[in-house]
């Protein structure tokens, strides 16, 4: 099988995946075409396959690393669009997990705590920075304002609650918990976010592997229909 007008990225992936070496040109130092056996890769299997109404190229069980592809199928262009950017911020967050190790609510839940934090720290001051502190601490409540404003919710008690908890959980002990508290802008109301992600995410998984028992066992699709809306 020979297969022309590939994509750069495609065929480094391809060659990642299966151990075979990138060779841009077959020509070695004497002018002469060569070939060494040693930068050919391995693939359990490649298939041609019709997919909806294109024909795909599968390599199956790749030998070097494994490997995934996310096919996405909808009705219209703007639809799978939507569809790739939402995949591809969930695949940043999972990178960025991963490198970091560590998770953070959203919501508005970190900037109302740091903002709290930096309130705090500035009356420790007797200098004018503390004032430069004081605003910047400020500052950081314009996100969960927007967010609230955006929502079509009410900024002011919605901010006004978070920055109780958030100040709570950092003044008493036993109320620590509260620091995964954020905004809930589908209710309109303040929320456990990590509880809620986690959720979320079980769902979505969920509902993932009963779309998989429908389709035939030599694919692995990700239907990601729920996930472009989160």
């Amino acid at each position: 099988m020979a297969v022309r007008r590939v994509k750069k990225s495609d065929l480094k992936r391809i060659a990642k995946a299966t151990g075979a070496h990138f060779l841009t040109s077959l020509t070695n130092m004497d002018g002469e075409e060569s070939f060494e056996a040693s930068s050919v890769g391995e693939a359990a299997e490649v298939v041609q396959d019709m997919i909806c109404d294109d024909e795909l190229i599968l390599i199956k069980g790749p030998k070097a690393r494994t490997a995934s592809s996310i096919i996405l199928r909808g009705p219209n262009d703007f639809y799978c669009d939507e569809m790739e950017r939402s995949i591809h911020d969930s695949l940043c967050v999972v990178k960025r997990v991963l490198e970091s190790k560590a998770v953070v609510a959203g919501g508005g839940a970190v900037e109302a705590a740091l903002s709290i934090y930096l309130e705090n720290f500035a009356t420790s001051l007797s200098s004018r920075e503390q004032l430069a502190i004081a605003e910047f601490a400020k500052s950081l409540l314009v996100i969960p304002k927007t967010l609230s404003v955006n929502a079509a919710q009410d900024a002011t008690d919605l901010v006004a609650k978070l920055r109780s908890y958030h100040n709570s959980s950092q003044t008493k002990v036993d109320h620590a918990n509260l620091k995964w508290i954020g905004l809930d802008l589908t209710e309109g109301v303040v929320r456990d976010n990590r509880k809620a992600t986690s959720e979320a995410a079980s769902t979505i998984l969920r509902i993932g592997g009963m779309m998989k028992l429908q389709l035939p066992e030599q694919l692995s699709y990700i239907q990601a229909y729920g996930a472009a809306e989160l």
